[in-house]
């Protein structure tokens, strides 16, 4: 098993230690290292310290892919372009386009995003956005709320600064427009939720996601410096080796609507993806989540921490207990805010008995990991499918005021929430983990910053406290602002280079034939389901050593069946098509939660094991997967691009 190395040297990190051994499978490549925060800062010395080890082997996945076969003649690239911009924002959310209005100010920038502008996590952001408001609150309270929801496994450093820097970052998304929820008195008015000692929470109604993006988006249209690229899907970061140092130079896209492969050459990198939800079937993230950033940065050597951290939000909309049941299934579920047991909801099983205080003494008010936990337990213990939240004692007119998007949605199936409760059960939510950034939101690869759900900066530790996930994503996309402009001042553009890297070639029914690409888009469906059942089955809320050790065997013999048939069938390390790339993404991210969780020997926050259900203070330590050789790498987890330089600089 992995190995936890506690050090207390910066430039020893990740030096000692092995790495993670005992598996014939694909986890066994990954290299596994820890670091306590008692002798070393989350963020101090990340860029130098963090590439200080390339080691490993990786997976022994069976991949049909040998590194001397040619491109098959019978598929072609079709028509290619690159652009040249001084900084590229890969994603839409409010950590992307945050980002992109202020680098704007000092170069050209491109906004790619997978789908409309509009389709990000942020814009199905419900509750709101934390931050120190009222004269009653505190930075302190905050932190201290931060880091016990977080477990304490949370960056001291970390959370001083985003909840210093939290309320300046309010106000100037009100300066830009974004028009938020105000009490009878004129002020903000401040919700709770589960987790906050006090009132801290800057809604707009229960829509609040979708009135930051609006307000954010409207900007960047309006911006010359800004392009925005729509339906292009980023499928591999460009990187090169300079020495020790990985460096990124832009991203290859698919543009989905035209199928022509689109290269982006620029000085600095914003990868701002957002989370990986649909590793699950059940999850409140929108289609696009599937992981492409965190997977992107892992090929690229970039450090990867904390994936054990899935949160599940305890209450979405359980369709199975609607009186008129949608007629198609969703696409994602449907999010009933933490806001609703801040403002009161009580949660009950089918017998209309109220079960949370025998869980916690905060009982609704409970962070989100001690919620969906107990939920958990209520459905396995009375063998149900969902349970109750019930807001119907509090006033009709501030139920409907507070939550319009939630009455709405549950009247369309003719459920009335001011008069009966509403059926919720867990569903995937957040990613704790993902690439990761110092504090200013740098990485261990050269001009690659992250920012928002694909970064881990040591905010939300083992569990995200409630709405300060889009507080997160303002404070860091404005603080990578400075050294992205620094290093694109100080870097040249090499026009020259953007034929130094392979390029993707587009699959298609002209290419590999008709009867293969429908074979190969059923089976990859096929295979999508399988993995987020296994997901769902053996990596969920509640954990165990043999079940972790089966989704391990379980996704490697999906992957390799999977990349079997594909390669059978004319595939090549280099054709990409939007549903295969997204199911490469998937697999990387699941093996990337397995790993990390069978490395965590505790339970602690989001990530409980009955084999070890307790907190063990020796183990809080994130989890560090590191840069591994990718020549013996499956598909997923390798970049497709090949390079002949060491530099492109």
């Amino acid at each position: 098993m992995a190995a936890y190395v506690s050090v207390g040297n910066i430039h020893d990190l990740f030096l000692s230690g092995q790495g993670y051994k005992g598996h014939d499978s694909w986890s066994s490549g990954f290299t596994f290292r820890a670091n306590s925060f008692k002798d070393l800062s989350w963020s101090s010395g990340v860029s130098k310290a963090l590439k200080a080890e390339r080691c490993g082997c990786y997976s022994r996945v069976v991949s049909t892919f040998n590194e001397s076969s040619k491109i098959n003649t019978s598929i072609r690239a079709v028509s290619s372009s690159t652009k040249y911009y001084d900084f590229t924002v890969i994603g839409s959310g409010v950590a992307g386009l945050r980002y992109a209005l202020e680098v704007a100010k000092q170069g050209t920038v491109a906004v790619i995003t997978k789908d409309e502008p509009h389709e990000s996590n942020t814009n199905y952001a419900q509750g709101g956005v934390s931050a120190v408001l009222c004269p009653l609150d505190s930075v302190e309270s905050h932190m201290q709320d931060t880091m016990v929801a977080g477990a304490h496994l949370c960056d001291e450093e970390t959370v001083r600064v985003v909840c210093t820097e939290g309320p300046e970052r309010i106000r100037e998304l009100i300066a830009m427009g974004a028009s938020f929820d105000h009490g009878e008195d004129g002020n903000l008015h401040l919700a709770r939720e589960g987790g906050h000692s006090h009132r801290r929470i800057v809604h707009a109604a229960d829509m609040t996601g979708r009135e930051i993006e609006r307000a954010l988006l409207e900007a960047v249209l309006n911006d010359p410096n800004i392009s925005v690229f729509k339906h292009h899907f980023a499928i591999d970061l460009l990187t090169s080796q300079d020495g020790l140092d990985t460096v990124c130079h832009g991203v290859d896209t698919l543009n989905i609507k035209t199928n022509e492969v689109v290269r982006f050459i620029s000085k600095v990198t914003l990868l701002a993806s957002g989370g990986a939800g649909h590793i699950y079937p059940s999850t409140t993230n929108p289609l696009v989540a599937t992981g492409d950033g965190m997977a992107m940065a892992h090929r690229a050597q970039a450090v990867i921490s904390n994936m054990e951290f899935v949160q599940f939000h305890p209450t979405a909309l359980a369709d199975e207990g609607l009186p008129i049941k949608p007629q198609t299934a969703r696409e994602n579920a449907f999010l009933i805010t933490e806001a609703v047991r801040g403002d009161g909801g009580i949660l009950y099983n089918l017998a209309m008995e109220r079960f949370m205080p025998a869980y916690d003494e905060r009982a609704e008010l409970a962070p989100r990991d001690v919620v969906a936990r107990s939920i958990d337990d209520q459905l396995k213990k009375r063998k149900e499918k969902y349970v109750l939240l019930d807001i119907s004692h509090k006033p009709r007119e501030k139920i409907l005021a507070h939550f319009p998007n939630i009455a709405s949605e549950c009247l369309k199936h003719g459920l009335d929430i001011t008069r009966q409760p509403i059926p919720v059960v867990p569903a995937a939510h957040y990613m704790c983990g993902g690439v990761r950034a110092g504090l200013q939101g740098e990485t261990n690869v050269l001009g690659l910053f992250v920012a928002g759900e694909v970064a881990c900066t040591g905010l939300h530790g083992a569990n995200r406290l409630a709405s300060n996930s889009l507080l997160e994503a303002l404070v860091f996309a404005r603080r990578a602002v400075q050294p992205s402009t620094d290093l694109m001042k100080s870097t040249r553009l090499d026009v020259s280079a953007s034929e130094k890297w392979t390029r993707p070639v587009v699959a298609t029914a002209r290419s590999l034939g008709e009867d293969v690409i429908s074979k190969i888009l059923a089976l990859t469906r096929e295979v999508r389901r399988e993995l987020q059942g296994v997901m769902w089955k053996y990596v969920g809320i509640v954990r165990s050593t043999t079940r972790l050790n089966t989704a391990e065997r379980k996704i490697a013999e999906l992957e390799a069946k999977w990349e079997t048939f594909l390669f059978e069938h004319g595939w090549e390390q280099t054709v990409v098509a939007l549903e295969a790339c997204e199911m490469r993404n998937l697999f990387c991210c699941a093996k990337l939660v397995v790993s990390s969780a069978l490395a965590r020997h505790e339970s602690r926050g989001l990530h409980y094991t009955t084999d070890f259900p307790f907190v063990e203070e020796s183990k809080r330590i994130p989890t560090i997967i590191l840069p591994s050789s990718p020549t013996t790498a499956s598909w997923s987890s390798r970049q497709l691009q090949n390079i002949s330089s060491t530099s492109v600089l």
